[in-house]
């Protein structure tokens, strides 16, 4: 058969079009199998992986986690979850900066250091406890309110210490006006009971001590008696959620399954207190009767206008942050939207 060049051209031309379209359907299957493939290798690396949290099982604001882990809430979005006991909040977020953890619930004067260091390891990503009111300071007889510790040994430590601040703050008052004494909470009520300091300010349910030891003193205020809480309606520094950015940046997928079942895990220590401390008991070596009050004084965030609830607790750590540079702790005053970061949490 002879074909003439139009035929022939023609003949190419259809010959491309079938070619063409072959290879367009192939690179689109391979496309689709190859991001099916990737979505199932990151959903069996999330199910291979253990995930560490870094906590204190002497804290009730762990009590979100630990309802999680127990009720299998992690298990139910495909995570595995391991509770890895660290006592203070800086080995905590120094733990995760080295990453030997995935994220933590931890002090928010903490974080606040570490970024101020420069840190850049991890991301603030929400809140889920709070308890204001259960931070004051307690006072030996015959002093009966906040100015009249001017001259007197006041002990605080870490987020009391901002409490104390604040109070002092509220009365026209600075640190100046007293004696300081940095004393590590377990040993104010022994120091009050002395007379060695003549008030200290701590937090439950070390504030119980404090009464306990000198039970004809006096509350001199609260957290709750504070600007902040005013301005804010939380603790003067309230417990802040982090997480490693690697995690977030290449896993965000995983990071969101990690914060909704820690939502879960909110909601149903709100939701049931009781049950909440059968479960949590465990942790902290207690019967549930001990600790069950204690949960029920507690605040428990879980979904439900979180994104609100986030940006209020955004305002209050650049807030904190002004604070503690005001004071001279921090040596940096950084804008914290840089370590903030929320889009990642599906609702």
């Amino acid at each position: 058969m002879v074909y003439n060049n139009t035929e022939v051209r023609a003949n190419l031309r259809g010959r491309r079009s079938i070619l063409k379209n072959c290879l367009g359907a192939f690179a689109a299957a391979a496309i689709s199998i190859g991001v099916a493939g990737l979505s199932s290798v990151s959903e069996a690396q999330a199910s291979d992986t253990t995930y560490k949290f870094a906590g204190s099982p002497t804290w009730l604001g762990q009590v979100p986690i630990m309802v999680a882990i127990e009720k299998g809430y992690f298990k139910d979005e495909g995570v595995n979850v391991e509770f890895t006991t660290i006592l203070s909040s800086s080995d905590r977020i120094a733990a995760l900066a080295a990453g030997s953890v995935h994220f933590s619930n931890l002090g928010r004067v903490a974080v606040i250091a570490e970024m101020a260091r420069g840190n850049d390891a991890f991301y603030f990503v929400g809140n889920v406890d709070d308890s204001p009111g259960n931070e004051g300071c307690w006072a030996r007889p015959g002093v009966g309110s906040i100015a009249d510790l001017k001259g007197k040994k006041v002990a605080a430590n870490s987020s009391a210490e901002i409490t104390l601040t604040l109070l002092l703050q509220k009365n026209g008052m600075t640190q100046k006006d007293i004696e300081f004494i940095n004393l590590p909470p377990t040993e104010m009520a022994p120091a009050i009971s002395r007379g060695d300091v003549e008030a200290a300010c701590v937090w439950q349910p070390l504030l119980e001590g404090l009464k306990a030891a000198v039970p004809d003193g006096k509350l001199l205020g609260t957290d709750k008696d504070t600007a902040f809480y005013d301005e804010f309606k939380t603790m003067a520094a309230p417990d802040i959620v982090i997480m490693r950015r690697d995690l977030v940046n290449n896993e965000p997928e995983v990071a969101s399954k990690i914060m909704a079942a820690l939502f879960k895990g909110a909601e149903f220590a709100t939701s049931d207190p009781d049950e909440t401390a059968k479960i949590v008991s465990k942790y902290f070596k207690k019967e549930p009767g001990e600790i069950v009050e204690s949960i029920r004084a507690f605040d428990y965030f879980g979904a439900k206008d979180w994104q609100a609830h986030f940006d209020v607790h955004k305002k209050q750590m650049q807030a904190l942050t002004n604070l503690l540079s005001d004071l001279g702790k921090i040596s940096e005053r950084p804008d914290v939207s840089g370590w903030a970061k929320a889009d990642f949490i599906k609702q």
